[in-house]
């Protein structure tokens, strides 16, 4: 296959898709878009948030694997690495710093953007007063206040976490526009929109309800979901919902571009993959955003694949965000590196042969590691303190721990996630710590994330 276009959507949960049948229009380009291509519906990431979820989407490896996911080691191997061997040139756009160079995601890309050194006039604004002033001193700390309670009360968004769909799509389609005819491509596109905070553009807003919601409102919305989820009442969350969804309608128009934009320009074929990263809960268990509870909001992601000269199909066997890169690099006729921990989906596209039949998931801090296993029947999920068994079959929603009712199983699967974690620590390496900037650190705060 000449070229491929890999695009992942932050905090993209499955069941808000129209090719997952959710009864919103959130998609309509991507629904049609999947009539003629391989859909996975029993896609699953190995974590719940993007740092520790990108090691599998773009190394095939889990996130604990070789040093963890404080930055890509050199014992992993990017896709970028492994489709530069084949001889594509590549390129990769996003603005999510934990995706950046400093963690190493830059290797082997001919063009990449990860936005550290373009922020926008608000964040640099903010970070002069970061930079310039004594952390320590009482101007500092007054004007700090002033940043928190404008957001807070006033609902001002001060500074942007990310670049806006429309200015990756912009970004992308310029580098598609300079490539050479004669080399085979591979783009990737990482698009944060999705991800709290949530500010649609109105007119997104009104494919979902009839009165938009303000920056300011919204703003607020999401403070308190952050900070106060217990207070958050059922009509707040049909909002944020609504302001979610309208994301998602926003992102699908620029994902459309960006593919029409790519099958215009570029010669010979492109497979085409959109995927995300993880979930999103909506007091699905009590809380929002995407905490590592392991639950199937925040692990089942939507994947499809197209594929030209193909029909299409959808297959509902479980499947691994650690698949995807070896079956890039499958297509593209390159080999497969010693590191990837995943198995190519070609074998189930062309034969309908699969031999998956368990998603394991993995995440740490410096105070606790936390395992999962997840096939159709099961799920089994071990933290520091407790246990928690769901029987998928009859309680989708994970609702009751049957821990207790059901020892048998619950040994057999300690067992297994035993021996997941003796292969995961098999690969363990020192990977040393990221140094990170103050600009990098606040930006990086103003996502959510607890650098």
């Amino acid at each position: 296959m000449d070229n491929f276009l890999l695009v992942t959507v932050d905090s993209l949960r499955a069941d808000h898709v129209g090719w997952h049948g959710y009864e919103r229009e959130t998609t309509p380009f991507l629904t049609k878009f999947a009539e003629d291509s391989h859909v996975f519906t029993q896609t699953f990431a190995h974590a719940c948030s993007t740092r520790p979820s990108f090691p599998s989407i773009l190394t095939s490896s889990y996130p604990l694997m070789y040093g963890g996911f404080e930055r890509i080691s050199n014992e992993r191997t990017l896709v970028s690495e492994a489709l530069s061997e084949t001889g594509h040139e590549t390129a990769g756009f996003h603005s999510n710093l934990y995706l950046g160079a400093d963690f190493g995601y830059d290797r082997e890309f001919d063009e990449f953007f990860d936005s550290k050194s373009d922020p926008t006039l608000t964040a640099r604004i903010r970070q002069i007063v970061k930079n310039k002033l004594d952390h320590d001193g009482i101007i500092y700390r007054t004007l700090a206040e002033m940043f928190d309670v404008a957001e807070r009360q006033v609902g001002a968004n001060i500074g942007s976490a990310y670049v806006l769909a429309a200015d990756i799509t912009d970004l992308a389609v310029e580098w598609v526009a300079d490539t050479d005819p004669d080399r085979s491509q591979f783009l990737w596109v990482h698009y944060m929109d999705v991800h709290h905070p949530y500010l649609p553009p109105e007119e997104y807003q009104l494919n979902i309800r009839d009165k938009p919601i303000s920056d300011r409102r919204s703003i607020q919305l999401r403070r308190k979901m952050i900070e106060e989820p217990e207070k958050v009442t059922e009509a707040e969350v049909s909002d944020i919902i609504d302001l979610y969804d309208a994301e998602i309608r926003y992102t699908d128009s620029q994902i459309k571009r960006l593919i029409e934009n790519v099958r215009n320009t570029w010669s010979g074929e492109t497979i085409v993959t959109i995927t995300a990263d993880h979930g999103e809960e909506f007091k699905d268990h009590g809380r929002f955003s995407h905490y590592t509870t392991f639950h199937d909001e925040v692990l089942q992601v939507p994947l499809l694949m197209d594929i030209p000269s193909d029909s299409g199909s959808r297959n509902d066997d479980l499947v691994g965000l650690l698949d995807l890169t070896p079956t890039l690099v499958d297509y593209a006729g390159g080999e497969q590196s010693d590191a990837f921990h995943g198995s190519s989906l070609r074998s189930l596209i062309e034969d309908n042969e699969w031999d998956r039949t368990e998603i394991f998931a993995n995440w740490e801090d410096e105070n606790e590691r936390r395992f999962a296993y997840r096939d159709k029947e099961w799920k089994y999920i071990r933290m520091k303190s407790e246990e928690s068994l769901y029987d998928m079959q009859n309680d989708p929603d994970e609702s009751e721990n049957v821990i207790q009712e059901n020892p048998r199983v619950t040994d057999r699967l300690r067992d297994v996630v035993d021996n997941h974690v003796e292969q995961v620590d098999a690969t363990m390496t020192d990977i040393g710590d990221v140094e990170m900037d103050e600009s990098v650190k606040s930006r990086l705060r103003d996502l959510g994330y607890k650098e």
